[in-house]
């Protein structure tokens, strides 16, 4: 059995009611949502939340919301893993057995239900604990430069100075859109950035944080390009 969990706290603080807020037409959630639905890989959806508006909205859109997040798990600082592993353990107390398990992210309005199923493939033809999604970092993270409290400069890998970019080992990034894993891995707590687990590459122009105002305003002209060049 292939369950899908979103969460979805009500406290986020940079960005006021993220995860329900507006996206070019429907609460950010709601992208999410249907991306589950539209992979037809998963028995259940469901969203794991402390808010009451945030489970309106999803139960709007086609998802489940059959328990509240408790207080320990909804703060700034609760790990996805940990909210993860509740949610298997509500639903197996309820009957629910899950198998494999995908933590969708609330906002990731790039997501595709194409790119759903392909990792849920490579979870079973590589026998790992997780497939997650990645993108390559734009410039060489070798040549990074730290600017230190004297506002001076130096490189994070000095002896790179002279290499040329194009001799650097690519490098990549959590892309932050789903993690697909193994049952026993999500309730054991695995870390995910392991040898155990197997990358799911994007394209750097469907990946984007959404963290701060100025990331919400990015996303929108990027999705907003992204949609009138399938329709030209």
């Amino acid at each position: 059995m292939n369950l899908c969990v979103i969460p979805a706290r009500g406290g986020s603080k940079r960005i006021p009611r993220k995860n329900v807020k507006e996206f070019y037409g429907k609460p950010m959630i709601a992208w999410s949502i249907e991306a589950a639905l539209e992979s037809r890989v998963f028995d259940r959806i469901i969203v794991s939340t402390d808010d009451a508006e945030i489970a309106e909205v999803a139960k709007n859109f086609g998802a489940e919301v059959p328990f509240w997040r408790p207080a320990e798990l909804s703060g700034d600082y609760a790990g996805t893993i940990p909210v993860i592993a509740h949610a298997i353990e509500r639903m197996a107390q309820e009957g629910t057995q899950a198998e494999n398990v995908c933590c969708v992210y609330a906002t990731a309005p790039f997501i595709q239900s194409s790119d759903i199923r392909s990792a849920l493939e490579k979870l079973h033809s590589t026998g790992t604990d997780y497939v997650f999604t990645v993108t390559s970092f734009p410039f060489p993270i070798q040549r990074a430069v730290r600017i230190d409290s004297s506002d001076r400069v130096s490189m994070f890998f000095p002896e790179h100075f002279n290499t040329r970019s194009q001799d650097l080992e690519e490098a990549y990034h959590d892309a932050g859109q789903f993690y697909w894993g193994k049952v026993e891995a999500w309730l054991s707590e695995k870390r995910i950035f392991t040898s155990q687990s197997s990358p799911f590459v994007l394209p750097r122009y469907r990946v984007q944080d959404i963290d701060t105002p100025e990331d919400w305003t990015r996303v929108e002209w990027m999705f907003k390009a992204m949609r009138e060049s399938t329709t030209l």
